[in-house]
């Protein structure tokens, strides 16, 4: 193993509930409509316009080109307000210790998220030093579940994609890292990332040790594995 592509939002950082908090806030404000929690689903993992066509969609609302771009950006004000008061307080339980086992093993770190917020949020973790790489969204062709941006991360680190694992608590994630032919990592419930090849229960659960060994025996018979909590 040799490179490590994470995602962002809910991996590293929760930040993905201020992106649904600018959702809803975007959407009352323009149509006075309310969105579901469920939709916050539909959303997580993907990008801005991908998002916000979700959205639209669900509420059988459709805008012109130029009012759905003033929407994203109106959106991504909301959003960078929200992640003002972010520290590294925020980064999830355990992600410090196995960014530091990667780091120890000479495993590169590049950031595979859908979040042009990306590099922001990691300055703001103070993580942004840790990181050897940072794909950018904006420069691929198709957001997860493609997997365009697991391909432009392995590459912006250059290490082969079987060479690689994905971390991602997403299914849209999940789907795009096994599209990329690395490992995928999944964080969250088993009913939700079934798809996922190593599957964690949560963040605090991620041990190095045990996605070597998984990565090593993926290479090998390209089996799923699920780590359960003690």
């Amino acid at each position: 193993m040799k490179g490590v592509l994470f995602d962002l939002d809910g991996v590293i950082a929760d930040t993905s509930v201020y992106h649904f908090q600018a959702w809803r806030k975007l959407i009352k404000d323009h149509f006075n409509r309310d969105l579901p929690d469920e939709l916050e689903k539909q959303t997580k993992g993907v990008s801005r316009k991908d998002s916000l066509t979700a959205i639209l969609n669900y509420l059988d609302i459709k805008v012109s080109d130029a009012d759905f771009q003033e929407m994203t950006d109106e959106k991504n004000k909301v959003f960078r307000e929200l992640l003002a008061s972010l520290t590294p307080q925020n980064i999830l339980p355990g992600i410090s210790d196995i960014i530091s086992q990667f780091k120890q093993h000479d495993v590169k770190l590049s950031l595979a998220s859908a979040s042009l917020n990306g590099p922001y949020i990691l300055e703001k973790l103070q993580l942004n030093s840790v990181f050897d790489a940072i794909a950018d969204p904006s420069k691929v062709a198709a957001g997860k579940p493609a997997p365009d941006i697991f391909l432009a991360a392995a590459s912006a680190i250059n290490v082969d994609l079987k060479d690689c694992v994905g971390i991602e608590d997403s299914i849209a994630g999940i789907k795009a890292i096994n599209k990329a032919g690395a490992l995928s990592v999944g964080v969250g419930a088993k009913n939700e990332l079934s798809e996922a090849k190593l599957l964690f229960p949560d963040t605090s659960a991620l041990n190095y040790d045990q996605i070597e060994s998984a990565w090593e025996e993926f290479k090998k018979l390209n089996r799923p594995f699920e780590i359960e909590k003690t």
